[in-house]
């Protein structure tokens, strides 16, 4: 099957198209409805009538963007008509929801007329939060949204022209920033002059880049001052006229820091590319065939040509999902009255600020897997970086506060974590965690310290403040590494086979003598085993917490620090913890990791274990010990193990957290089933401990769990130890790493209180 034929199929596929909509509110009973619709509905009717502002508080208004089109200029199809551009409007909201969680309805309009057009939107008002124009010819484009930004008392844009123009604005501050050229110095010359061109020539000057340096050209050629006094130019083409003796593109080109292509494909040649001034840039935007080709204008020239286009198979896509769900994000949130200029160069220059950070590894992994890092081929970030959202957002947000668009005040940190936890339950829960760290830091030793994605971690726990990290490695290795990595910071290292570790060697063979460790045998295992030598350095005090297991199974990372630190004084036991998110709950599972059979004492233990990690996350626990027996429905060794735990812990007066079982799992998850079915459990709500009854259980629950449809994992977090260690999965990312040195940190902190 063809693409074509593909996308036919992707389209028809029941239920057909790709929108639909969903209720955000219980519609169950009676009550529901009566609430939903008449005659409750009459009360916030009310309230709006007197305060038009309330619509925000009630209604969808303020999350709710309306695409609007008439299918006159659809990329690469032309005009088509509204009703053949409704996949594509579709397409637009599907991109809102997916990347800003905004909702859409998309409004398709048989109208040529642009003033025809402007009274049907402007009329909608009431209904959206904002207005997104879409695949509208030129020069009704113009004329439509400057009309409606004036008329309209909410944010309007024209993503074909502003788009492009942000995401290419931002690409040309950090591919100045690499050619060591000032934007006020910058020659700058376009291959187009339609909407998107002239939008995006405005916007470089707001830059920076002055008005004098830019050559526009169209089809005729140079947009020069003879042709403006001709009549040969529009009144949006003529404030980019030049006193400049006419000429064609070739001659534009010329000597230009910057050709920016926003027309055809295939019009500029190598020969022209290497007319321009050292070190160029070329934006060969036009889709889907570039003005030049990415390896065409690379080979042209000797010196270091940055090179962007349309297209996701090349370096440096300009791509205008990065700016339009976002700018309205941030815009909707402070209920902005318009997008003016000050939130668009936010918007670019947190674009720009982002590309400069390290790249998260499932970034790496969505396109392909090849290094990601800030330089000639990577300008501007990916499509699918999701801190795009948390980044860029605010920055908009702020800038229409700033400058007087907003209507509604935020405060920026309570913002930023509210769009984190737009991006996942997980990241809600670890916002808890990271602040906690954030507010006492604390000295935490990786065993693993030469390792990149160690570095990485590293780098981002000292950038947010989160830990101190040490690094066990060699010094030199491990800095020549930062550097190769383009981080920065100035890491801590200690090598353990440099300088005097005799109190470690000491403390090893005190610790081991009996267990068949000689002294030459405690030598070898600090100068050669990390994990032996960060487990040492913990619990010798001179680290509050340990990270390892990036490189070594399970189990032989785990040992050295069971040897060395062991459990703690009210703890015979350490269990492995996975916390579970789901949209609207967070269950936490023990054990999955350590414990093969668990007893019933064993299984008590963790349990508290597991009740006191949750509250580090802020989530008071209800604990249920789980089977496949309800309350003694089941009699036998299997069944009576679990129930025997929870006696256990009802008699344990140190227990302030409610606790059942035997239950099984959907008894547990199932709050009619406890309250209604069995209705004497001590659990007033759906569990979030779920304690399995062996290893073999949890393990296979939590990995079923963990590939359900939006489940997030953070794990596995070691309980039970003396002092903060936890041992990592192989194949972790950067974000788990960060995830579980933040949970030791928080624990390090409360260990020292």
């Amino acid at each position: 099957m063809n693409q074509e034929d593909a996308a036919r199929e992707y389209h028809r596929q029941d239920p057909p198209g790709k929108v639909e909509i969903a209720t955000t509110k219980p519609t169950n009973t009676q009550r529901d409805l009566s609430l939903a619709y008449s005659p409750g509905v009459a009360a916030p009717c009310r309230d709006i009538a007197d305060d038009g502002e309330r619509a925000y508080e009630y209604t969808a208004k303020g999350n709710l963007v309306g695409v609007v089109s008439n299918g006159t200029a659809v990329l690469g199809l032309g005009d088509i008509g509204a009703q053949a551009s409704k996949p594509v409007m579709e397409g637009k909201g599907v991109l809102f929801k997916r990347f800003a969680d905004i909702d859409v309805f998309d409004i398709e309009l048989d109208l040529d007329d642009p003033e025809a057009i402007i009274d049907s939107v402007s009329a909608m008002e009431p209904t959206f939060g904002g207005i997104n124009l879409e695949d509208i010819e030129s020069p009704d484009c113009f004329q439509i949204e400057s009309r409606l930004r004036e008329e309209m008392d909410i944010p309007v844009f024209h993503d074909d022209q502003h788009g492009t123009a942000i995401i290419s604005g931002a690409a040309l501050i950090n591919a100045a920033e690499i050619t060591g050229k000032d934007l006020e110095e910058l020659h700058v010359t376009f291959s187009g002059a339609g909407a998107a061109a002239t939008a995006t020539a405005r916007f470089y000057v707001s830059l920076g880049i002055p008005h004098e340096n830019i050559t526009m050209c169209d089809i005729d050629g140079i947009l020069s001052d003879s042709r403006a006094e001709a009549g040969d130019l529009s009144e949006f083409t003529e404030p980019f006229a030049r006193g400049v003796d006419d000429g064609d593109l070739a001659d534009a080109i010329a000597g230009a820091d910057v050709l920016v292509g926003l027309s055809v494909g295939g019009i500029v040649s190598q020969e022209m590319v290497r007319s321009m001034a050292d070190d160029p840039v070329v934006f060969a935007m036009a889709n889907p065939d570039p003005e030049i080709g990415y390896e065409e204008a690379k080979a042209a020239r000797d010196d270091t040509v940055i090179m962007a286009t349309g297209r996701s198979d090349y370096p440096n896509q300009v791509n205008n999902v990065l700016g339009f769900p976002f700018i309205f994000r941030g815009a909707l949130d402070v209920r902005a009255t318009e997008i003016n200029e000050e939130m668009k160069r936010a918007a670019a220059e947190a674009l720009a600020e982002l590309a400069n950070e390290d790249v998260p590894d499932a970034v790496v992994k969505a396109y392909g897997g090849e290094p990601l890092q800030f330089g000639p081929d990577y300008l501007i970030p990916k499509p699918l970086d999701q801190r795009v959202l948390y980044e860029v957002t605010p920055a908009v947000a702020q800038a229409a506060m700033d400058s007087g668009a907003a209507r509604h005040e935020r405060d920026m940190d309570a913002y930023r974590e509210e769009l984190e936890a737009r991006l996942g339950k997980s990241r809600e829960m670890m916002r808890v965690v990271f602040n906690k760290a954030q507010s006492n830091p604390q000295r935490l030793v990786f065993a693993e310290g030469e390792n990149e994605k160690t570095l990485r971690a590293a780098n981002r726990l000292i950038e947010e403040g989160i830990a101190e990290p040490i690094l066990v490695g060699d010094a030199d290795y491990v800095r020549e590494r930062v550097d190769e990595l383009g981080l920065d910071f100035d890491p801590t290292v200690v090598d353990p086979e440099t300088g005097d570790w005799s109190h470690y060697v000491d403390f090893l063979y005190d610790r081991r003598k009996r267990r068949g460790v000689t002294r030459t045998e405690a030598r070898e295992l600090v100068r050669q085993d990390p994990n032996y030598f960060a487990s040492v350095m913990v619990e010798m005090g001179d680290a509050d917490a340990m990270l390892t297991g990036l490189t070594n199974h399970y189990p032989s990372a785990l040992r050295p620090p069971l040897q060395m630190i062991g459990t703690a004084d009210d703890a015979d036991y350490a269990a492995g913890v996975y916390m579970l998110t789901f949209k609207n709950r967070v269950v936490f599972c023990a054990d999955t990791t350590v414990n093969l059979d668990p007893d019933e004492d064993v299984l008590a233990e963790v349990t508290k274990h597991t009740a006191a990690l949750a509250r580090r996350f802020d989530v008071e626990p209800r604990a249920a010990l789980l089977s496949y027996s309800d309350f003694g429905s089941v009699d036998n060794d299997g069944a009576r193990k679990p129930r025997r735990a929870v006696e256990l812990l009802h008699d344990d007066p140190a227990v302030d957290f409610p606790v059942d079982g035997e239950m099984q799992a959907d008894t547990a998850g199932v709050e009619e089933m406890l309250t209604d079915t069995y209705e004497f459990s001590e659990l007033d709500g759906p569990a979030n401990v779920l304690v399995f009854p062996n290893l073999e259980a949890g393990n296979i629950a939590y990995k079923l769990l963990q590939r359900l449809d939006g489940v997030e994992t953070v794990g596995p977090m070691l309980v039970g130890m003396d002092k903060p260690v936890h041992v990592l999965q192989r194949g972790d990312e950067v974000k788990d790493i960060v995830n579980l040195a933040s949970v030791a940190v928080v624990e390090a902190a409360s260990f020292s209180d």
